[in-house]
């Protein structure tokens, strides 16, 4: 899945007294998608599974448990809209490009480009679609660049300024970029589902059967092997499964939760959290820490510049 804003019918907000548990349960949503690259990572690094594999067995787990709740409730006539195709479209783009980069760079370098999704939606909005240019935005870009760079960079005291990547690296970053407009297109997408109705569980049902088809179709296309899952241990079932309920399944279905009673531009104020729970996540399950102040600062800056940006749009 995308770790993306899903449609639902309606984003008005909800002045409720229980703004608090869907502030939490958004929280919690975000702590899933931080959690993608790392457990991505770990499934394809430690434990060993293909990449296409890992996709197609993970969302046909997540279908078979959310489809039987959904299908009585949707109309088919949903899937004769064009935006939800639109939309599987850039979810297997999305997918693809987010799983293998969690396998060729560190987790950490995969979810820093993916805060950069609501910069890249606001060029891609103004450039494409001649919309205004929120306020602030080269500022945040320009802030949020320094930080990535110092992110990525070693032991500036010692070495001077030197960027701490691999060729592997690159790859991986390149992919997450890809993924990262895939992502930005798919939000672009949102307000024509919201003009034609289209409920959230529908559009994340047709996500979910689109990736376990199409990545299904590539891995016996490529010839992964699928052997690899009768022979891995406990912990690592344990650490798929977790990737299949609390982020496949979890995030999605807490961010719609949280999408429908507190609204889109409130719930994205909050994305950074994702580069906190990567980078604990990172550090318990990988092994990945910073190791400099200047990286720490570099994370310090992003989380604060992209936090400061996203809060700023909800007043204009």
């Amino acid at each position: 899945m995308s770790s993306s804003v899903t449609p639902v019918p309606t984003t008005t907000r909800d002045d409720s007294s229980n703004d608090w548990i869907w502030m939490g349960m958004a929280l919690l949503a975000h702590t899933g998608w931080g959690a993608y690259p790392v457990l991505a990572r770990y499934l394809q690094t430690v434990t060993l599974l293909p990449s296409m594999s890992l996709l197609a067995f993970g969302n046909l787990i997540a279908l078979a448990v959310f489809a039987p709740f959904v299908l009585r409730r949707l109309d088919g006539r949903f899937l004769l809209q064009p935006a939800i195709w639109a939309f599987a479209f850039f979810v297997v783009v999305r997918a693809i490009t987010n799983v293998l980069a969690a396998r060729y760079t560190l987790a950490v370098y995969v979810q820093l480009i993916t805060l950069m999704t609501p910069l890249l939606v606001a060029l891609l909005s103004f450039s494409l679609f001649r919309d205004r240019l929120p306020p602030y935005t080269w500022t945040a870009i320009g802030f949020s660049l320094l930080g990535s760079l110092l992110l990525m960079s070693g032991d500036l005291a010692g070495h001077g300024f030197t960027l701490a990547i691999t060729a592997s690296d690159w790859l991986g970053i390149g992919l997450a970029l890809v993924s990262a407009i895939s992502l930005a297109f798919y939000m672009i997408l949102i307000p024509r589902t919201v003009k034609s109705a289209i409920p959230g569980e529908a559009v994340m049902l047709v996500q979910l059967t689109v990736l376990t088809l199409t990545t299904g179709m590539i891995s016996l296309m490529i010839g992964e092997d699928w052997s690899r899952y009768a022979v891995i241990g406990a912990a690592d079932w344990a650490i798929f499964f977790g990737f299949v309920v609390f982020v496949l399944l979890g995030a999605n279905l807490g961010q719609i939760a949280a999408l429908r009673h507190l609204g889109a531009p409130l719930v994205s104020s909050t994305m950074a959290w994702r580069l906190i729970a990567t980078l604990v996540l990172a550090a318990l399950l990988l092994g990945e820490r910073l190791t400099s102040f200047w990286q720490a600062l570099g994370a310090l800056i992003v989380l604060a510049t992209i936090t400061i940006y996203l809060r700023l749009q909800r007043s204009f």
